[in-house]
């Protein structure tokens, strides 16, 4: 990427940059690249691939768990501007946790090669520091996700997730097949289809053929309290 493009995308999302000398700086915004990524592009599947820094600058991503059958767990999403590190996992000393990652839309980032990244980590104790500091914040998220996985109603589930995607894309309209939601919340089409009829003969949802339209948002968030 342009160095001006990098110093200043730098300058407002990585909290370490001013405590970078020149040189470091220098080797950041040269092992940076842009890439970009279409809708369902999947960036790196657990230990194949060491990805480097991501920092979103348009689009969003989502970070997820596979087992090898297949199956999801979701994790959290990326935004614009928001930093990730667990796609750099490979030179954190003591971290051996992979995630794999999906483009949500259309989706552009700089990237930080994993060399670049771990000699500056080397380098720089405040570097360091943040991107062990941003690990813990992601373990949190990663902790939450299993606890809802383990402990939660799938009822509730599944409605948080409908809500979550109606805010996202702004519309009630979600176009998302049975098997996809499934995937997303790591359970059967099967569990998917029977509570999603379920919550149609609440009217709290409207079924098509690949799609879900959302009659009562109130409803919705009942089920997510109980």
């Amino acid at each position: 990427m342009l160095a001006d493009e990098a110093i200043t995308l730098f300058g407002g999302t990585l909290p370490f940059w001013p405590q970078l000398d020149r040189q470091q700086k220098e080797t950041l915004c040269t092992g940076a690249r842009t890439v970009r990524f279409t809708a369902g592009q999947t960036l790196g599947r657990g230990e194949r691939e060491c990805i480097g820094v991501l920092i979103v600058t348009a689009g969003a991503l989502r970070v997820y768990l596979t087992s090898d059958d297949g199956r999801e767990v979701p994790l959290y999403r990326l935004a614009k501007n928001d930093v990730c590190v667990l796609s750099a996992a490979c030179v954190l000393e003591h971290i051996d946790f992979t995630v794999s990652i999906e483009a949500e839309s259309e989706c552009s980032a700089a990237v930080i090669g994993a060399p670049a990244f771990a000699r500056l980590c080397a380098e720089n104790v405040h570097a360091e520091l943040y991107a062990y500091k941003l690990a813990a914040e992601r373990f949190s998220d990663v902790m939450w996700a299993m606890q809802q996985l383990l402990f939660t109603r799938f009822d509730a589930r599944l409605a948080n997730f409908l809500l979550e995607e109606r805010s996202r894309t702004g519309s009630p309209e979600l176009r998302f097949t049975h098997e996809l939601i499934a995937k997303r919340l790591g359970t059967a089409r099967e569990v998917v289809s029977r509570m999603l009829k379920y919550f149609e003969s609440e009217r709290c949802v409207s079924l098509s053929r690949g799609g879900i339209s959302i009659c009562d948002e109130a409803k919705l968030h009942s089920f997510c309290k109980r």
